[in-house]
This record gives structure tokens, sequence and C-alpha cells, in this order.
């Protein structure tokens, strides 16, 4: 099976660090990452997704990235909106997308634990969505 991962360059050394853990996840599950895309942000990351699960070597994606707690609640609306687009983005293709963004709301403390876990679970989603 083949991955596409969509990376969020806002917190590029914890996402590149998140995108390691997700490469070792998935050839764990002898899963191929077929493409790896570089976003500005997570909320650049629908459109990738789009184009990339657009492809027929693409049998799912996954999200990869971080929204910290800020002074308004523009990331809690940024974290809802891409969550929903992810979602309508699996309906649409009929093609699993294993969300790891950790976040909204992120405190500086609650990323660097979250980092392996949320990188490998999204991953196993996918895995567990592909039947």
């Amino acid at each position: 099976m083949r991955l596409g991962i969509v990376c969020g360059s806002f917190h590029r050394n914890e996402v590149e660090r998140m995108l390691e853990y997700a490469r070792d996840e998935a050839s764990s599950k002898n899963w191929e990452v077929a493409d790896v895309a570089w976003v500005p942000g997570s909320m650049e990351a629908p459109l990738a997704l789009d184009r990339m699960l657009h492809r027929e070597d693409i049998d799912g994606a996954v999200v990869l990235g971080i929204i910290e707690r800020g002074e308004t609640d523009h990331g809690l609306v940024m974290g809802q909106s891409v969550t929903k687009a992810v979602i309508e983005l699996q309906i649409t293709h009929n093609k699993p997308i294993g969300l790891g963004i950790i976040g909204p709301g992120a405190e500086p403390e609650h990323i660097e634990p979250r980092l392996e876990p949320h990188a490998r679970a999204a991953v196993g989603a996918v895995t567990a969505m592909i039947g």
C-alpha cells in the first residue's frame, strides 16, 4: 500500500520528527511512503491532501502538524476548519486520512510528548481503515 504524507512547516523541526515516526510506523505496517508534501501550515493541508488523493497510486494519506494555543481563537477556528475539510476529503475520495495534528490549543509543554504518538496513531488509523 502507498501512503502520502502532508506536513505543515510552521513548526518544521518538530514536524520533521513526526515525519520520521510516521515513516517508521508505515514501514512497520508494510506501507510505502510514496510522497511527502510540505505546506506552510495546517490551513494549506487540505488542498495538498486533495491533490495527493486524486492520484491512483496513493491509497491513503496522513497529515502532520501543530496548532498552538494563541492569544485569540484563531487556532481553534483553524483546527475545526481543517478537521472538517479532512473528513470531507476522506468521503469524497473514499480513501482514509490519518489526522496527526497536535492541537489546536497546544501549549509548548504539550508538543514534545505528543510528537511520536500522534504521528504513529495517524498512520495506524489509515492502516485500520484500509479494508
